[in-house]
């Protein structure tokens, strides 16, 4: 059985790319989390602490966002599932990371890459 937490929309600058201008001048970075697991036991005892505290992944999500850049958007979405798979008890993490201002040569609305993770 599997339970699901979505947190949608985590936004900060970041200065990934592969371009200089986006590692010199950033630009706006999104992510949405789906982590997988059981919360039976919170939804029996009403105490985070059967579960996971969405406010500590959300805090760790941006400061990956705003943290060290890497080339590929897609470097990024395993950095935050590798470090929730391997900090929280869940089962599996989709990751999908949403770049609105990709250096495009046409007219988008967004450029996302997802993942998703098991623990293993």
């Amino acid at each position: 059985m599997s339970d699901r937490i979505s947190l949608t929309g985590l936004s900060a600058t970041g200065f990934h790319g592969v371009f200089d201008s986006e590692r010199r001048d950033g630009q706006t970075f999104i992510a949405d989390v789906t982590l997988e697991l059981d919360t039976r036991a919170a939804t029996r005892t009403d105490n985070v602490a059967d579960t996971v505290d969405y406010s500590q992944i959300a805090t760790r999500v941006v400061a990956h966002l705003e943290g060290e850049a890497v080339n590929l958007i897609e470097t990024l979405a395993e950095r935050i599932a590798t470090e929730i798979l391997g900090t929280y008890l869940v089962t599996a993490v989709e990751v999908t990371i949403h770049k609105p201002q990709a250096p495009l040569e046409t007219v988008f609305a967004d450029v996302s890459v997802s993942i998703r993770r098991e623990r293993s």
